[in-house]
């Protein structure tokens, strides 16, 4: 096992890491903060029996769950790509990390779906837009994609972990199984949602733009929030499966030695569109709650209600009003 060579020298670029552990360190402080402030306004969206709210709490519960992996990452980077915890640990981190990766991306084509039924079929939106098939259709998302990734873990766990180098997922080269699950994942993970998105936020603006009932200020907000949306799914999740792909590709038409010297070189490139990729869970909340009229009052109502508590007088007349 001494012998054995290794595919590619992870601690030649070693100096990458910090790099690597200051980005998840930012997402891990900053997406936390965002997603803890936007949990009690998105409660209310629930009480009120809003279907939106129904999905908005499931993408912030899997944005956490995403976040909570942040320090083991964190930890691994500072340690120069070394996984020193326990080995259940690393299947349980790339898990959660993996799974709530394309929940989100899932979840988000979701939102889209229900604004553009929204817009699009008021009238069959109605029947449609059931409190039950948001939570049915959540919990398919979970369920499926979990599932998924459980299944690969379990047949490729030897390319999880690696025993010589203690790296965590980061295996080289890749396997037959790897490599194809890699190429279904840049498919129905990532392509398929991404032009369901697209259809959708085209649909939308077309529907708007025609509305003789909407003002030309109301049309500029639709735009850009469809604008944003695709902007930064592109930027957070298009570089990270497009080298996926590649790599996935070239280990089908390159031999041992010219796959481990193409991987060497995409090794820094691949780790940071990965480390982008979980930019997502600080964007969601900003995006999908500022944006959202009821939900920024009820924040509004959430946070100028706890001030004018905290303000009023303790005395016996005093009386609160709820805003």
């Amino acid at each position: 096992m001494e012998n054995k060579t290794i595919c590619v020298d992870i601690k030649e670029k070693s100096q990458w890491s910090d790099v690597l552990m200051g980005i998840y360190i930012v997402v891990f402080v900053f997406g936390l903060i965002f997603n803890l402030i936007i949990f009690a306004p998105i409660i209310q969206q629930i009480r009120r029996k809003n279907v939106l709210g129904i999905y908005l709490l499931h993408l912030s519960i899997s944005d956490l769950l995403y976040i909570v992996t942040m320090p083991l990452w964190i930890y691994y980077y500072h340690q120069d790509h070394h996984w020193k915890l326990p080995t259940w640990s690393c299947d349980v981190a790339g898990f959660f990390y993996y799974s709530n990766m394309y929940i989100s991306i899932y979840l988000l084509c979701c939102i889209s779906v229900d604004r553009c039924l929204t817009i699009s079929y008021p009238f069959q939106a109605k029947v449609m837009r059931r409190l039950r098939y948001a939570w049915g259709s959540c919990a398919a998302v979970f369920f499926v994609i979990s599932s998924l990734h459980g299944g690969v873990l379990l047949l490729d766990k030897k390319e999880v972990y690696d025993n010589t180098t203690l790296q965590c997922y980061e295996t080289y080269p890749l396997n037959s199984r790897i490599a194809t699950f890699n190429l279904v994942r840049v498919v129905l993970f990532f392509t398929l949602p991404f032009v369901i998105l697209v259809v959708c936020y085209m649909r939308i603006w077309a529907e708007v733009r025609s509305s003789t009932g909407l003002d030309e200020r109301g049309k500029r907000k639709v735009k850009r929030l469809a604008v944003a949306v695709i902007s930064i799914f592109c930027v957070c999740f298009f570089p990270y499966h497009l080298l996926l792909a590649v790599r996935s590709v070239a280990f089908f038409f390159q031999d041992y030695r010219s796959n481990c010297d193409f991987e060497s070189q995409l090794h820094f490139g691949f780790a940071i569109t990965l480390a982008l990729t979980s930019l997502n869970c600080v964007v969601d909340p900003m995006l999908y709650m500022l944006a959202s009229n009821g939900v920024r009052e009820d924040m509004q109502s959430c946070y100028r209600y706890r001030k004018v508590v905290q303000s009023q007088p303790i005395t016996g007349n005093t009386a609160i009003t709820k805003l």
